[in-house]
């Protein structure tokens, strides 16, 4: 099992920035990727950024690549998402989650933090 705890969210202007983080204790392995999907209001969740947890490998969605950045401190098993040029489509609950399966999987779940972008 795989414990998820995130942080960071809040009310930003369009063009600012946010960073979320998330501290994973329990079970992982190197081979697991990290990071997050989101979840607007009315609208299914969607992958925005992983990274393996060896470190290896990053991927993002289209719509922020340029925009945000993962990244991972072994040492405090937390993961960031730097958020910078925030737009208001941006505005979603944001889900911390752990994959076996693949970088665009998820199989823990982290309870969400709230991202809201105002124009």
């Amino acid at each position: 099992q795989v414990q998820l705890v995130e942080s960071g969210g809040g009310l930003v202007q369009a063009g600012g920035s946010l960073r979320l983080s998330c501290a994973a204790s329990g079970r992982t392995f190197s081979t697991d990727y990290i990071g997050w999907f989101r979840q607007a209001p009315g609208k299914e969740r969607k992958f925005v950024a992983t990274i393996r947890y060896d470190g290896g490998s990053t991927y993002y969605a289209d719509s922020v690549e340029g925009r945000f950045t993962i990244s991972r401190d072994n040492a405090k098993n937390t993961v960031y998402l730097q958020m910078n040029s925030l737009k208001p489509e941006d505005t979603a609950v944001y889900y911390c989650a752990v994959s076996r399966r693949g970088w665009s999987q998820a199989d823990y779940w982290g309870q969400g933090t709230q991202v809201t972008v105002s124009s």
